[in-house]
């Protein structure tokens, strides 16, 4: 338990499976959404506090005892557990989930202790709402991205192997033309939307 992440066959330092951090993270993001809506829909906090108490004992126990005994990260591995693994550098890892930590003891705080709202805790929301999305939807750990600001080894193995610089492949590679596909997409999106926000404002009626 004094180690954190894994020894693995093949990397010289511990590292941890991507797969089902994701895994973990999509779950959470599932949750916190869940909790906002109702907040914002119902005006009551219950379900958002509880999972501010949750998240915070889950990442107590990634940082503080070891991932491998965090219940979102085992709930994750169940859910990957016929994929093929995808190792990551445990250190940046865990540099991340500290600052997930600490977002959740200051909610723990504000919102549990303190009973209170504010810009603040709307705002820590917000961020960790964009943090859990990034890392299940795409694959990026945004507070992985400022583990080499503070420590001078760099981090190694990170997801999609991104720390290493290399060229990328044709398939990878985004064209002018895909650009502005992307962009005339959007503008009628735009577009459609004002143009036809008094028509799609009508409520349906009952089919039968």
């Amino acid at each position: 338990m004094k180690q954190f992440g894994e020894t693995v066959k093949g990397y010289n330092i511990p590292v941890l499976n991507e797969r089902e951090i994701r895994a973990a993270a999509g779950v959470l993001f599932l949750f916190v959404f869940i909790s906002i809506q109702h907040v914002i829909y119902t005006g009551n906090f219950i379900l958002l506090k509880f999972f501010v108490l949750i998240f915070l004992v889950d990442f107590f126990i990634r940082v503080f005892i070891s991932p491998k005994y965090a219940p979102t990260l085992i709930i994750g591995r169940m859910i990957v557990s016929r994929q093929t693994p995808e190792y990551v550098g445990a250190a940046q890892k865990k540099f991340a989930w500290i600052i997930g930590l600490a977002l959740a003891v200051t909610m723990f705080v504000l919102l549990l202790v303190m009973n209170s709202t504010s810009p603040i805790t709307g705002i820590i929301c917000l961020v960790c709402q964009i943090f859990l999305f990034f890392e299940s939807a795409l694959g990026i750990c945004l507070g992985c991205s400022f583990y080499n600001l503070f420590y001078k080894e760099k981090a190694q193995h990170c997801p999609g192997e991104v720390c290493e610089r290399k060229d990328k492949q044709a398939i990878q590679k985004v064209s002018w033309l895909q650009v502005v596909i992307v962009i005339a997409f959007i503008s009628m999106a735009i577009a459609i939307f004002i143009f036809s926000k008094d028509t799609l404002s009508l409520n349906p009626v009952n089919l039968f």
